[in-house]
């Protein structure tokens, strides 16, 4: 399968195309290479015959339709996105810009080459989003998200990824393209960037810097392994039903201050402190405007439907995290200059 990856240097994106590849499809990685990509995260396949890099911006429609035609993929997987929830409080137009335009003009492209090529059965837009789209969910563990869950956004970027959600349903039922979605919960792993909660507690602990949490710590996530989902992607790209979408979760939730107090742990024994825990060092801070309670998700659709179920339990995926990090300080360093990485952001509203 020839799969169009948007996105593809940034973190969920790089996993996908390296594992695309590993399993031998071809795989044309288009990435507009903003802040928060890094062709060192697809460095692996960089030189494999399978892989193809496009420099493009997907608000740019001639630049969608001049690859379309180039490289004919089979299917598209869209992950291509603004997505940091902080950035989007400061600057939420990038957001309406990349993930609202940028979804559009990735439809409209790809249906005509899908009209192009005689309207396939087989071919697929397989648009990749998250659990924030259906708000906050109270601390009952019986409660978790489906994929009937109504939607709720409660952010600028959750809102945007809601739209985008919408315009994918769309086009499928006006115009029959044949599209599949996913909405997943928290990632982390190996290539996380530098603004996200976790490698931010690892970077800083290593940096004897202070530990931000939010508000009182309380927040809960459900955290899945980036190559657990990577794998799911992949699967609902080749085996998912037209017009389906599939939650992915992690099934490992976990509080902010429980998961902080894990990584403080990992580190006290992987890089010990002269003196004392990494965890003296966790520091409460200002919440965030709007900050949702809890996201759970019921995998239960691509379970039994599809067969899949996360491969890493969160204690395994975050002693992995750490180690990763700890190994590759030449990949990290130089994201820590890069704008606004380091920074409180977020706090304008």
């Amino acid at each position: 399968m020839k799969l169009l990856v948007t996105g593809g240097a940034g973190f969920i994106g790089s996993a996908v195309v390296r594992l695309a590849v590993a399993r031998g499809h071809e795989v044309v990685n288009l990435d507009a290479l903003t802040y928060a990509a890094c062709l060192a995260n697809v460095a692996s396949v960089a030189e494999s015959p399978l892989y193809t890099f496009e420099q493009a911006d997907i608000r740019d429609r001639a630049a969608l339709e001049r690859i379309f035609a180039a490289h004919a993929p089979d299917a598209v997987m869209h992950l291509a996105a603004e997505s940091h929830v902080d950035r989007s409080i400061d600057g939420p137009g990038d957001f309406i810009d990349t993930n609202i335009t940028g979804t559009y003009n990735m439809l409209e492209a790809a249906r005509a080459h899908w009209q192009r090529q005689g309207r396939p059965a087989e071919f697929r837009f397989h648009h990749i989003s998250t659990d924030e789209v259906f708000g906050s969910l109270p601390a009952d563990p019986a409660v978790k998200f489906t994929e009937t869950t109504p939607y709720d956004p409660r952010s600028p970027y959750s809102a945007s990824k809601a739209a985008s959600d919408h315009l994918v349903r769309a086009w499928h039922e006006t115009y029959g393209l044949p599209v599949v979605l996913t909405n997943c919960s928290n990632n982390y792993g190996p290539y996380h960037f530098p603004e996200k909660l976790i490698p931010v507690i690892i970077l800083n602990a290593l940096a004897g810097k202070p530990l931000p949490i939010y508000g009182d710590g309380s927040n809960i996530r459900d955290w899945l392994y980036v190559e657990d989902h990577a794998d799911a992607l992949l699967l609902v790209v080749e085996k998912g039903a037209v017009g389906r979408s599939y939650n992915i979760g992690g099934e490992n939730e976990r509080t902010n201050l429980e998961l902080v107090r894990t990584l403080c742990a990992i580190l006290d024994t992987k890089r010990p402190k002269a003196a004392g825990s990494y965890a003296d060092q966790i520091t409460f801070v200002t919440d965030r405007p709007g900050h949702d309670a809890r996201y759970a998700i019921d995998p239960g659709r691509i379970r039994t439907e599809l067969g899949w179920r996360p491969s890493v339990t969160v204690e395994e995926g975050l002693e992995r995290t750490v180690q990763w990090y700890l190994d590759h300080e030449t990949w990290w360093r130089p994201l820590l200059d890069r704008q606004g990485v380091g920074q409180r952001l977020g706090v304008k509203a």
